[in-house]
């Protein structure tokens, strides 16, 4: 804004001063102009201490404001990437840069035309594939609509784990489909693997001074001035950084004694916290580790577990270390890949060189297995170069607040299975099924969902589809719609091994079935005949009803396993569509695609 404008918005200063400031300003270049501003806004602050001002009186000021500003998007599915990202856009303001803080969903890919900086913040849904709230923009990016971006300069994060095929895939996708429009990168892309918070915050940093060096200074600008004395209250959330301790209600064997499933419903007290959630959302749960494990990962490597360890700037042992700050169940590829060439394992090493191997390796074993392949004596410094920091663990919320008050339900299948002759179990479900006795206490957090929640309209008709623990979103759905009194239909699919010791939570199913609030329910238990029959079976045996829920608006949401169940049902799912809305596969295709967009086809899985 140039300083003749001054006047016209009810500027301080008068039509003399005005003349005086502008010829006095006449020849100073853009960068002396910031430096008076700053000068001016330093003086405007003393005088203002000596003066206090009332409280709410606005102040008028000239101050710099970078001619550009900073974007920040973030794709995100279970609210990692919205975390940096918010962490991000909070330290960009805080450095005094101008920025916007954008869900994928809610960015309009053409406004890349208009934007100066962009920093994208990017985690990867399934095998490879964008977040649902992203797939617009991902798209966008590589078709023919998408803007040349030569005047763009950005930044991208992924988040991810490297256990995985396509590990931070939509990250590399953003970084690629940006270049080849032109724009230039101000760093270097960073893939986070799953223990990201050190590597992510050393990166904000470094990315913020990189956009920060080539914003350009403008015209000063007038801005309003914060109000000294003024209250700014805010309430600390609890977060994953910041959880609430918690105390454990109820843990409770919800499968029959012949079942080879133990899965326990979970009820945690939430009582003062104010704690809030909603269906579809998560809980975050940070748990210890089995102690016996960790002595025997202690002794394995031939340490002691008193070995006195730095962490942090903290002093404590390494048997407390393996409990309570590092991953010590599940193995990684990069642990099995360190520890061969630690060991000089000719197995490991064989593994090393076929990715593929590896990663069943790593997927199918702990690692305790993969430390005794060959004994091998570390040093504490070496075991702990190995592990992974622990992370808590999200479980998807099975009650709704209209129905349970002050607590949160979660279900919980215990992850055990044979080892030779031992038994392996999993680090967060024997901490909850085995490891606290009701009235302990647990560090909890809530993870909002976007991508999975109810429709606003409470008219609008639901199909969800959630065998095994995949059932218990589905719970809260249908407590927080029979308490809202929802019009709208709901149909569930559920499926397990058998009726008589797997059909989780039978009795308040039956309950919803026979008031109404359940409209229908098709079971699976794929052990109770002689074919083996899962959900997916049943969606395309109600193929037509399906296709017309569908085709009157219906919302379809799938809970549960990524790897075969949700694969499964989608293709179910685009059987349905090509045979009963007549639609060719590539037609089908699109269908869902545009379901998905409109988020009419949410998944929540694992």
């Amino acid at each position: 804004m140039v300083l003749k404008e001054l006047s016209a918005l009810a500027s301080p200063l008068n039509d003399q001063q005005i003349d005086q400031l502008q010829q006095a300003t006449a020849e100073l270049s853009p960068q002396q102009m910031a430096w008076l501003s700053g000068y001016f806004w330093g003086i405007s602050q003393s005088q203002a201490a000596a003066q206090p001002l009332t409280a709410h009186q606005p102040v008028a000021a000239v101050a710099s404001q970078p001619a550009g500003k900073l974007t920040i998007i973030y794709a995100s599915q279970t609210g990692n990437a919205k975390g940096v990202a918010e962490a991000l856009h909070a330290e960009a303001e805080n450095a005094g840069m101008t920025a916007e803080l954008f869900a994928a969903g809610d960015y309009k890919g053409k406004n890349l035309a208009k934007a100066t900086h962009l920093i994208v913040v990017a985690s990867t849904h399934g095998e490879g594939e964008a977040p649902d709230d992203a797939i617009e923009l991902h798209e966008f990016l590589q078709s023919k609509k998408a803007p040349k971006l030569s005047h763009l300069k950005y930044a991208v994060i992924g988040l991810g784990d490297s256990s995985y095929e396509y590990f931070c895939q939509t990250a590399k996708d953003f970084d690629s489909y940006l270049a080849k429009l032109g724009a230039e990168a101000v760093i270097e892309r960073l893939d986070c693997d799953v223990d990201y918070d050190a590597p992510a915050a050393t990166w904000r940093a470094q990315a913020l001074e990189a956009v920060k060096a080539t914003l350009v200074t403008g015209e000063a600008e007038v801005v309003q001035l914060p109000v000294q004395g003024q209250a700014q209250t805010a309430a600390a959330a609890y977060s994953k950084q910041q959880p609430y301790t918690a105390s454990l209600l109820t843990s409770q064997k919800i499968t029959g004694r012949h079942s080879g499933k133990d899965v326990r419903h979970i009820e945690i007290d939430l009582e003062g916290s104010g704690l809030v959630y909603e269906p579809g959302d998560a809980l975050g749960v940070w748990y210890h580790n089995d102690p016996q494990l960790a002595e025997r990962i202690v002794a394995q490597v031939g340490l002691t577990a008193d070995e006195p360890i730095e962490l942090e700037g903290q002093s404590l042992s390494l048997l407390q270390a393996l409990i309570t700050r590092y991953e010590i169940t599940n193995a990684n590829p990069q642990l099995v890949s360190q520890y061969a060439e630690l060991s000089g394992s000719k197995k490991l090493a064989k593994l090393v060189d076929d990715k593929e191997k590896l990663r069943h390796y790593a997927a199918n074993n702990q690692v305790l297995d993969v430390l005794a392949e060959k004994k091998t004596k570390l040093s504490a410094e070496q075991l702990i170069g190995l592990l992974r920091r622990l992370t808590p663990r999200l479980y998807s919320i099975a009650s709704s607040q209209q129905e349970v008050g002050e607590e949160v339900h979660l279900t919980v299948g215990v992850v055990e299975y044979s080892k030779g002759d031992e038994v392996r179990q999993g680090g967060a479900s024997s901490f909850l099924a085995h490891r606290l006795e009701e009235g302990d206490s647990l560090e909890v957090f809530v993870e909002t969902n976007k991508h999975f929640k109810l429709p606003d309209n409470d008219d609008t008709a639901v199909i969800m589809v959630g065998p095994g623990t995949g059932i218990a979103p589905f719970r809260a759905f249908i407590q927080e719609r029979e308490n809202r009194e929802a019009s709208g239909k709901n149909w569930l699919f559920f499926g397990d091994r058998t009726f008589t010791d797997d059909f989780l939570y039978q009795v308040e199913w039956q309950k919803y079935v026979k008031s109404g609030v359940v409209t229908r329910m098709d079971v699976a238990f794929s052990r109770d005949q002689a074919e083996k029959v899962y959900v997916q079976h049943k969606l395309l045996e109600q193929g037509n009803e399906v296709w017309q829920w569908l085709e009157q608006g219906a919302h379809f949401y799938v809970c549960g396993d990524a790897n075969y169940m949700a694969k499964d049902v989608h293709q179910a799912l685009l059987e349905i569509v090509q045979q009963h809305g007549n639609r060719s596969a590539e037609q089908a295709e699109q269908y869902l695609n545009a379901l998905r967009k409109s988020k009419r086809y949410q998944k929540d899985v694992y």
